[in-house]
């Protein structure tokens, strides 16, 4: 009977984790110095609500994955006040201006490479 009822249960629970406040975003595409870069967020389990650093729906917990060239990042949401950043101290993605984040990678004793990047056109629909 257990089985059975969670054999039932199961394709709803993947509905309402789907439809969840923390689901992904769609990816969004840029160019970061000439190549595709997808970029996707998830607002992750939150887990401090009186942290005041909430921007655009992203809180402590959140996280955004980057694609780009050979790399697959996952990037834990800064405790920064202001607009979303993320780092794991040494790739730092920054949403300041969306239509052209900011893109960095620490190389070393002070050493910060930037990436020019540029949103892409959304596709046209469908």
């Amino acid at each position: 009977m257990t089985a059975l009822l969670a054999t039932l249960l199961a394709p709803l629970l993947a509905v309402l984790l789907a439809l969840a406040p923390g689901a992904a975003a769609a990816e969004r595409a840029y160019r970061c110095d000439g190549d595709l870069l997808l970029a996707s967020t998830d607002s992750g389990p939150v887990d401090a609500l009186d942290i005041p650093n909430v921007v655009a729906g992203t809180a402590p917990g959140a996280f955004v994955v980057l694609r780009w060239r050979d790399l697959s990042l996952q990037l834990p949401r800064t405790n920064n006040a202001g607009a979303p950043s993320y780092t794991d101290g040494k790739w730092w993605w920054s949403l300041e201006d969306p239509d052209q984040p900011r893109f960095r990678l620490r190389q070393g004793l002070g050493t910060i490479e930037d990436f020019s990047c540029r949103a892409e056109p959304a596709p046209p629909p469908g």
